[in-house]
Protein backbone atom coordinates (compact mmCIF):
# COMPACT_ATOMS: atom_id res chain seq x y z
CA UNK A 1 0.00 0.00 0.00
CA UNK A 2 1.02 3.71 -0.58
CA UNK A 3 2.87 4.65 2.45
CA UNK A 4 0.89 7.19 4.25
CA UNK A 5 3.60 10.38 4.08
CA UNK A 6 2.00 12.06 7.23
CA UNK A 7 1.99 9.14 9.46
CA UNK A 8 6.01 8.67 8.81
CA UNK A 9 6.49 12.65 9.29
CA UNK A 10 4.83 11.98 12.47
CA UNK A 11 7.01 9.30 13.22
CA UNK A 12 10.25 11.52 12.97
CA UNK A 13 9.30 13.55 15.26
CA UNK A 14 8.20 16.26 12.33
CA UNK A 15 5.41 18.35 11.81
CA UNK A 16 2.81 18.25 8.72
CA UNK A 17 2.64 21.56 6.80
CA UNK A 18 -1.31 21.20 5.85
CA UNK A 19 -3.71 22.91 3.52
CA UNK A 20 -7.06 23.77 2.44
CA UNK A 21 -9.69 23.06 0.19
CA UNK A 22 -12.87 24.59 -0.25
CA UNK A 23 -13.16 25.66 -4.38
CA UNK A 24 -14.82 22.74 -5.85
CA UNK A 25 -11.87 22.46 -8.72
CA UNK A 26 -9.63 19.97 -9.94
CA UNK A 27 -7.51 22.23 -11.26
CA UNK A 28 -7.14 24.64 -8.26
CA UNK A 29 -6.80 21.14 -6.08
CA UNK A 30 -3.60 20.32 -8.46
CA UNK A 31 -2.14 24.06 -8.32
CA UNK A 32 -2.23 23.91 -4.52
CA UNK A 33 -1.50 20.12 -4.50
CA UNK A 34 2.62 21.99 -6.13
CA UNK A 35 3.01 23.95 -3.96
CA UNK A 36 5.17 22.47 -1.62
CA UNK A 37 2.25 21.38 1.05
CA UNK A 38 2.79 18.20 2.78
CA UNK A 39 -1.05 17.01 2.98
CA UNK A 40 -4.24 18.77 1.87
CA UNK A 41 -7.61 18.50 3.27
CA UNK A 42 -10.95 18.84 0.78
CA UNK A 43 -13.32 20.03 3.26
CA UNK A 44 -16.65 18.61 2.23
CA UNK A 45 -18.21 20.63 5.26
CA UNK A 46 -17.99 24.21 5.36
CA UNK A 47 -16.30 24.49 1.58
CA UNK A 48 -18.22 24.44 -1.63
CA UNK A 49 -17.39 20.66 -2.37
CA UNK A 50 -19.69 17.89 -2.92
CA UNK A 51 -18.66 14.10 -3.81
CA UNK A 52 -18.00 14.21 -7.48
CA UNK A 53 -16.06 16.70 -7.20
CA UNK A 54 -14.25 15.74 -4.08
CA UNK A 55 -13.61 12.55 -6.36
CA UNK A 56 -11.84 14.81 -9.25
CA UNK A 57 -9.78 16.63 -6.62
CA UNK A 58 -8.93 13.43 -5.28
CA UNK A 59 -7.29 12.14 -8.89
CA UNK A 60 -6.00 15.85 -9.14
CA UNK A 61 -3.32 15.61 -5.80
CA UNK A 62 -2.32 12.23 -6.80
CA UNK A 63 -0.40 13.59 -9.13
CA UNK A 64 1.53 14.72 -6.41
CA UNK A 65 3.26 13.07 -3.17
CA UNK A 66 0.60 15.32 -1.74
CA UNK A 67 -1.72 13.12 1.07
CA UNK A 68 -5.01 13.72 0.79
CA UNK A 69 -7.43 14.02 3.16
CA UNK A 70 -11.04 14.85 3.65
CA UNK A 71 -13.28 16.81 6.40
CA UNK A 72 -16.55 15.35 6.18
CA UNK A 73 -19.56 17.38 6.44
CA UNK A 74 -20.70 14.82 9.56
CA UNK A 75 -20.08 11.48 11.78
CA UNK A 76 -22.07 9.73 9.40
CA UNK A 77 -20.89 6.08 8.03
CA UNK A 78 -22.09 6.90 4.46
CA UNK A 79 -19.94 10.17 3.89
CA UNK A 80 -16.80 8.38 5.96
CA UNK A 81 -16.87 5.49 3.74
CA UNK A 82 -17.45 7.00 1.05
CA UNK A 83 -14.98 9.28 1.07
CA UNK A 84 -12.61 6.13 2.16
CA UNK A 85 -13.53 4.19 -0.90
CA UNK A 86 -12.54 7.14 -3.02
CA UNK A 87 -9.06 7.68 -1.92
CA UNK A 88 -9.05 9.54 0.71
CA UNK A 89 -5.29 8.43 3.04
CA UNK A 90 -7.62 9.99 5.98
CA UNK A 91 -10.92 11.99 7.50
CA UNK A 92 -11.57 15.31 9.71
CA UNK A 93 -14.77 14.49 11.24
CA UNK A 94 -16.17 17.31 12.80
CA UNK A 95 -18.31 18.08 16.27
CA UNK A 96 -16.69 14.89 18.26
CA UNK A 97 -17.84 15.76 21.87
CA UNK A 98 -18.22 12.54 23.65
CA UNK A 99 -16.51 9.19 23.37
CA UNK A 100 -19.65 7.46 21.90
CA UNK A 101 -18.95 9.69 19.13
CA UNK A 102 -15.57 9.18 18.71
CA UNK A 103 -15.74 4.92 19.09
CA UNK A 104 -18.67 5.31 16.32
CA UNK A 105 -16.21 7.44 14.13
CA UNK A 106 -13.27 5.37 14.24
CA UNK A 107 -15.70 2.16 13.73
CA UNK A 108 -16.89 3.70 10.37
CA UNK A 109 -13.29 3.85 8.76
CA UNK A 110 -12.22 0.66 10.20
CA UNK A 111 -12.69 -2.89 8.48
CA UNK A 112 -13.85 -5.59 10.43
CA UNK A 113 -12.54 -7.25 13.35
CA UNK A 114 -11.64 -3.23 14.19
CA UNK A 115 -14.46 -1.56 12.71
CA UNK A 116 -17.95 -1.95 10.35
CA UNK A 117 -16.69 0.26 7.37
CA UNK A 118 -18.24 -2.30 4.63
CA UNK A 119 -15.45 -3.18 1.70
CA UNK A 120 -15.48 -1.89 -1.66
CA UNK A 121 -12.42 0.28 -2.27
CA UNK A 122 -13.47 0.93 -5.80
CA UNK A 123 -10.69 4.00 -6.45
CA UNK A 124 -8.84 3.32 -3.03
CA UNK A 125 -6.67 0.60 -4.36
CA UNK A 126 -5.95 1.95 -7.37
CA UNK A 127 -4.63 4.98 -5.66
CA UNK A 128 -3.35 2.68 -2.55
CA UNK A 129 -2.63 -0.65 -4.13
CA UNK A 130 -3.14 -3.97 -4.24
CA UNK A 131 -2.65 -4.77 -0.71
CA UNK A 132 -4.92 -1.43 0.28
CA UNK A 133 -7.28 -3.85 1.95
CA UNK A 134 -4.82 -5.90 4.71
CA UNK A 135 -3.26 -2.19 4.99
CA UNK A 136 -5.80 0.51 5.51
CA UNK A 137 -7.03 0.16 8.84
CA UNK A 138 -2.84 0.71 10.19
CA UNK A 139 -2.82 3.69 7.62
CA UNK A 140 -5.70 5.83 7.38
CA UNK A 141 -6.09 8.71 9.66
CA UNK A 142 -8.80 8.89 12.01
CA UNK A 143 -9.21 12.67 13.40
CA UNK A 144 -11.83 13.60 15.53
CA UNK A 145 -12.52 17.83 15.60
CA UNK A 146 -12.50 19.57 19.22
CA UNK A 147 -14.46 22.32 19.39
CA UNK A 148 -16.88 22.79 21.58
CA UNK A 149 -16.70 23.23 25.92
CA UNK A 150 -18.12 20.01 25.84
CA UNK A 151 -15.55 17.91 23.77
CA UNK A 152 -12.86 19.73 26.65
CA UNK A 153 -15.17 18.00 29.11
CA UNK A 154 -15.02 15.08 27.81
CA UNK A 155 -11.28 15.34 26.33
CA UNK A 156 -9.45 12.56 27.70
CA UNK A 157 -12.44 9.52 27.28
CA UNK A 158 -12.13 10.79 23.31
CA UNK A 159 -8.55 10.80 22.89
CA UNK A 160 -8.34 7.51 24.51
CA UNK A 161 -10.42 6.25 22.40
CA UNK A 162 -8.53 2.92 20.20
CA UNK A 163 -8.30 3.83 16.84
CA UNK A 164 -8.38 8.26 17.15
CA UNK A 165 -4.72 9.17 15.58
CA UNK A 166 -5.09 12.63 15.82
CA UNK A 167 -7.15 15.53 17.34
CA UNK A 168 -8.00 18.69 15.40
CA UNK A 169 -8.70 21.64 16.69
CA UNK A 170 -10.81 24.07 15.41
CA UNK A 171 -10.55 27.49 16.41
CA UNK A 172 -13.77 29.15 15.71
CA UNK A 173 -16.30 26.62 16.72
CA UNK A 174 -14.69 26.27 19.77
CA UNK A 175 -14.39 30.47 20.22
CA UNK A 176 -18.17 30.51 19.97
CA UNK A 177 -18.97 27.69 22.43
CA UNK A 178 -17.03 29.31 24.83
CA UNK A 179 -19.12 32.71 24.64
CA UNK A 180 -16.04 34.08 22.25
CA UNK A 181 -16.10 35.67 18.90
CA UNK A 182 -14.85 32.95 15.90
CA UNK A 183 -11.85 33.22 15.34
CA UNK A 184 -8.62 31.63 14.61
CA UNK A 185 -4.74 32.70 15.80
CA UNK A 186 -5.78 33.30 19.30
CA UNK A 187 -4.18 35.70 21.66
CA UNK A 188 -7.39 35.46 24.25
CA UNK A 189 -5.41 33.83 27.68
CA UNK A 190 -8.30 31.83 28.05
CA UNK A 191 -8.39 30.50 24.60
CA UNK A 192 -4.49 30.11 24.56
CA UNK A 193 -4.68 28.43 27.31
CA UNK A 194 -7.02 25.92 26.06
CA UNK A 195 -5.18 25.05 22.97
CA UNK A 196 -2.24 24.39 25.17
CA UNK A 197 -4.41 21.62 27.71
CA UNK A 198 -5.46 20.20 24.28
CA UNK A 199 -1.83 19.44 23.35
CA UNK A 200 -0.77 17.95 26.64
CA UNK A 201 -3.54 16.05 26.36
CA UNK A 202 -2.67 14.54 23.53
CA UNK A 203 0.57 14.06 24.58
CA UNK A 204 -0.91 12.08 27.49
CA UNK A 205 -2.85 9.45 25.08
CA UNK A 206 -0.02 9.61 22.21
CA UNK A 207 -2.42 11.24 19.86
CA UNK A 208 -1.21 14.23 17.41
CA UNK A 209 -2.66 17.40 18.13
CA UNK A 210 -3.31 19.56 15.00
CA UNK A 211 -4.85 22.93 14.58
CA UNK A 212 -5.87 25.63 12.10
CA UNK A 213 -4.22 28.86 11.76
CA UNK A 214 -4.69 31.87 9.85
CA UNK A 215 -0.92 32.82 9.38
CA UNK A 216 2.62 31.61 8.73
CA UNK A 217 3.86 32.69 11.70
CA UNK A 218 0.91 31.44 14.16
CA UNK A 219 1.50 28.35 12.83
CA UNK A 220 4.94 28.42 13.00
CA UNK A 221 4.10 29.13 17.18
CA UNK A 222 1.50 26.24 17.31
CA UNK A 223 4.25 23.92 16.44
CA UNK A 224 6.43 25.21 19.07
CA UNK A 225 3.43 24.94 21.39
CA UNK A 226 3.52 20.94 20.59
CA UNK A 227 0.69 20.99 17.95
CA UNK A 228 2.01 18.18 14.76
CA UNK A 229 -0.16 19.23 12.19
CA UNK A 230 -1.02 23.02 11.19
CA UNK A 231 -3.07 24.18 8.32
CA UNK A 232 -1.34 27.45 7.15
CA UNK A 233 -3.87 28.31 4.26
CA UNK A 234 -6.89 27.81 2.05
CA UNK A 235 -6.88 27.84 -1.58
CA UNK A 236 -9.91 30.73 -1.36
CA UNK A 237 -8.09 32.65 0.70
CA UNK A 238 -4.60 32.83 -0.34
CA UNK A 239 -6.46 33.28 -4.18
CA UNK A 240 -8.41 36.43 -2.28
CA UNK A 241 -4.35 37.88 -0.73
CA UNK A 242 -2.46 37.22 -3.72
CA UNK A 243 -5.45 39.44 -5.83
CA UNK A 244 -6.12 42.01 -3.21
CA UNK A 245 -2.15 41.85 -2.92
CA UNK A 246 -1.72 42.43 -6.90
CA UNK A 247 -4.32 45.26 -7.34
CA UNK A 248 -3.30 47.01 -4.25
CA UNK A 249 0.66 47.16 -5.68
CA UNK A 250 -0.98 48.23 -8.86
CA UNK A 251 -3.67 51.18 -7.58
CA UNK A 252 -0.52 52.36 -5.26
CA UNK A 253 1.69 52.92 -8.34
CA UNK A 254 -1.35 54.61 -10.28
CA UNK A 255 -0.52 57.97 -9.47
CA UNK A 256 3.05 58.13 -10.36
CA UNK A 257 1.84 56.45 -13.98
CA UNK A 258 -0.60 58.97 -14.14
CA UNK A 259 2.06 61.66 -13.39
CA UNK A 260 4.75 60.41 -16.11
CA UNK A 261 2.18 60.17 -18.75
CA UNK A 262 0.38 63.76 -17.98
CA UNK A 263 4.32 65.00 -18.21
Amino acid sequence: MRENMVRSIWARGDAVVNGWLSIPSSFSAEVMAHQGFDSLVIDMQHGLVDYQAAVTMLQAISTTPVVPLVRVPWNDPAHLMKVLDAGAYGVICPMINTRDQAEALVRACRYAPRGVRSFGPTRAHLYGGDDYAERANDEILVMPMIETVEALENLDEILATPGVDAAYVGPADLSLSMGKEPRVDHTDPQLVEVQRTIVAACQRHGVVAAIHAGTAEYALKMIEDGYRLVTVGSDSHLLALGAAARVAAVRTGLPGVRSQVGD
